[in-house]
């Protein structure tokens, strides 16, 4: 495939992906719209939670994330017999974490919260919240497998509608919900966190009956006799240094959203409204970086690593050109959107000031999302974890804390050691890229 037809189909792929990534994003953010409706202190709790929620869900990608570089790869290489193994054991092995995960978050839900400093005042929302989300995650782990299968195997469209339709679900059952129209109780939280399970829910059926159909009809049981053990030991290869890279990103969030706890409702509210506006500032980003991913995997596959590099700089070039337009776009109108969200001064004033500084930080967040996972793509998954475990908790926490908290600079202080830890790990991460180590580690190496 020449240079012109990698960026034609790099296109064909991020359009989807890139609505279906916005819409994921909106699923959260109705919540915080609709719920900012109701009180500033329910968007607090709920923000909270979902700090917790997103740990979880980064916790189910880890055999998610592996399947689709290996899928990919495999796919590439014409390897179809090892690409029914990887999904098969994917799918198997989210479905018991995601269960027990799901469990735990049920029956100890007030405990978490409390562990995370969730406020008196706020605990009553966050535990109805967290517990039935929590209760029903099971369907995301088993979501997120399915769509990596189906992204891995250029079928990005059928992800990108579920997605659509979970969201117009989703809305539907927050205004009926929340609010109490069409005759139904006015729930609040508990109304956003039951219209917010049940579309995941009904994702989860809409996507298995599609993988079934378009992707991968059955799971022939010789294939699994004997275990291949080899594709789990590949999966763990990939999974464990990717999920722990993530779990640490979000433990270092939950002990930032800890400090901030202590700052002030208006200071949790203020992050939460910003957090909302501004993953869609570097959701270009995202979308161009897992499209261009699965090309990667597909030249890694067929050992052409020398386009598989030069597909990579054209994807980042452009994603570092459209999100810091994004943010320069989203600081100068940063208030006239809070003050659509709240009227509380407070939340507005710090949330500009974050919005700002964000311009900064989303230099090093762009070079992070693309070296980090194309780097996990080409099958370098260890070193993209050893430098984020090591900046996120003496940068992103440490520098964060001093400055926000002993030195009196508040949230936005603790956005400048945000910033400061996200270009740190892009310098880091883009070196790596370019020095070419990660040619030797495709998966693809006997045929």
């Amino acid at each position: 495939m020449s240079e012109h037809s990698l960026k034609r189909q790099l296109k064909v792929l991020t359009v989807p992906v890139f609505i279906e990534i916005a819409l994921v994003m909106m699923l959260g953010a109705v919540d915080t719209v609709m719920l900012s409706r109701y009180s500033d202190n329910s968007v607090a709790a709920v923000g909270l939670d979902n700090q917790l929620i997103s740990l979880v869900f980064l916790v189910y990608q880890f055999f998610s994330m592996g399947a689709a570089i290996l899928c990919a790869q495999y796919i590439g290489a014409g390897l179809r017999k090892r690409l029914v193994q990887v999904v098969g054991m994917a799918l198997v092995v989210n479905l018991l974490v995601g269960l027990s995960v799901s469990a735990l978050l049920f029956f100890y839900a007030e405990e978490l919260l409390q562990l995370m400093g969730l406020r008196p005042e706020l605990m009553g929302d966050g535990l109805v919240y967290l517990r039935l989300t929590g209760a029903f995650s099971f369907f995301q782990a088993l979501s997120l497998t399915f769509s990596a299968s189906l992204r891995s195997a250029d079928k990005v469209v059928y992800p990108m509608v579920v997605t659509g339709i979970v969201n117009v679900v989703n809305m539907v059952g927050n205004y009926a919900l929340i609010f109490g129209h069409w005759g139904c109780p006015q729930l609040g939280v508990e109304g956003a966190a039951i219209a917010t399970a049940g579309s995941r829910a009904i994702a989860t059926v809409l996507l298995a009956a599609i993988h079934f159909r378009v992707h991968i009809p059955r799971f022939p049981l010789p294939y699994f006799r004997p275990m291949p053990w080899h594709e789990l030991k590949n999966l763990l290869h990939i999974g464990i240094p990717a999920m722990s890279e993530n779990i640490s990103y979000s433990l270092s969030q939950v002990a930032i959203t800890f400090f901030i706890n202590q700052i002030s409702n208006e200071a949790l509210a203020a992050r939460t409204y910003c957090h909302n506006m501004i993953m869609f500032v570097y959701l270009f980003c995202v979308s161009i970086t897992q499209g261009g991913d699965i090309l990667v995997g597909h030249l890694v596959g067929q050992r052409r690593h020398q386009a598989a590099y030069v597909l990579g700089n054209y994807f980042f070039r452009w994603s570092m050109i459209i999100t810091i337009t994004g943010s320069v776009i989203l600081a100068l109108t940063g208030r006239y959107i809070l003050e659509a969200f709240t009227d509380n001064t407070e939340i507005i004033t710090m949330g500009v000031w974050v919005l700002f500084i964000d311009i900064f930080l989303e230099v090093g967040r762009t070079s992070n999302i693309f070296a980090g996972s194309t780097l996990r793509a080409t099958g370098d998954a260890v070193y993209p974890f050893v430098i984020g475990v090591i900046f996120q908790w003496s940068v992103a926490v440490g520098v964060s804390y001093v400055i926000g908290i002993p030195l009196g600079f508040g949230l936005v202080g603790m956005w400048v050691g945000f910033a400061l830890d996200e270009n740190i790990r892009g310098v880091i991460l883009l070196h790596r890229w370019k020095s070419g180590k990660w040619r030797t580690k495709g998966f693809v190496k006997e045929g």
